[in-house]
C-alpha cells in the first residue's frame, strides 16, 4: 500500500519560504515519477512540479519556474518543494502525488496521491 505523508505547511509572509516534504513508503520509487499539485478555493487543482526519481530530472509550470524546486532524498524516501518567493496567490492546499507515468501525472490522473498541507501566504 503505497503512502504519502505531506508536511512543512504553514503561514508565511509574502516574500518568504517555506519548505514541504512527502515520506514516500510502500513500493520501490525508483521507476516512479513524484510531484506536486496544488488547489486554492474555487480553483481547480494545478501541476507545480514533477520529478523523475530514477535521473532526478525536474519540470515546472511557468508559474512557478526558478521559485520553486522539487528534489528527492533516496536514503529516506521523501520529496521536497522548497519554495522561495512566495506570493499570496501561491496559497492553496499542495498535495503529494506519485505515478509510474510522468505524463499522467502530470495531467493529474496519478494512482496515489497525499492528503494535502495547507500553504498561506499572506501580503
Amino acid at each position: 500500500q503505497v503512502q504519502l505523508v505531506e508536511s512543512g505547511g504553514g503561514l508565511v509572509q509574502a516574500g518568504g519560504s517555506l519548505r514541504l516534504s512527502c515520506a514516500a513508503s510502500g513500493r520501490t520509487f525508483s521507476r516512479y515519477s513524484m510531484g506536486w499539485f496544488r488547489q486554492a478555493p474555487g480553483k481547480e487543482r494545478e501541476f507545480v512540479a514533477a520529478i523523475i526519481w530514477s535521473i532526478g530530472r525536474t519540470y515546472y509550470p511557468d508559474s512557478v519556474k526558478g521559485r520553486f524546486t522539487i528534489s528527492r532524498d533516496n536514503a529516506k524516501n521523501t520529496v521536497y518543494l522548497q519554495m522561495n518567493s512566495l506570493k499570496p496567490e501561491d496559497t492553496a492546499v499542495y498535495y503529494c502525488t506519485a505515478d509510474q507515468s510522468l505524463s499522467g501525472l502530470q495531467l493529474g490522473h496519478s494512482n496515489y496521491w497525499g492528503q494535502g498541507t495547507q500553504v498561506t501566504v499572506s501580503s
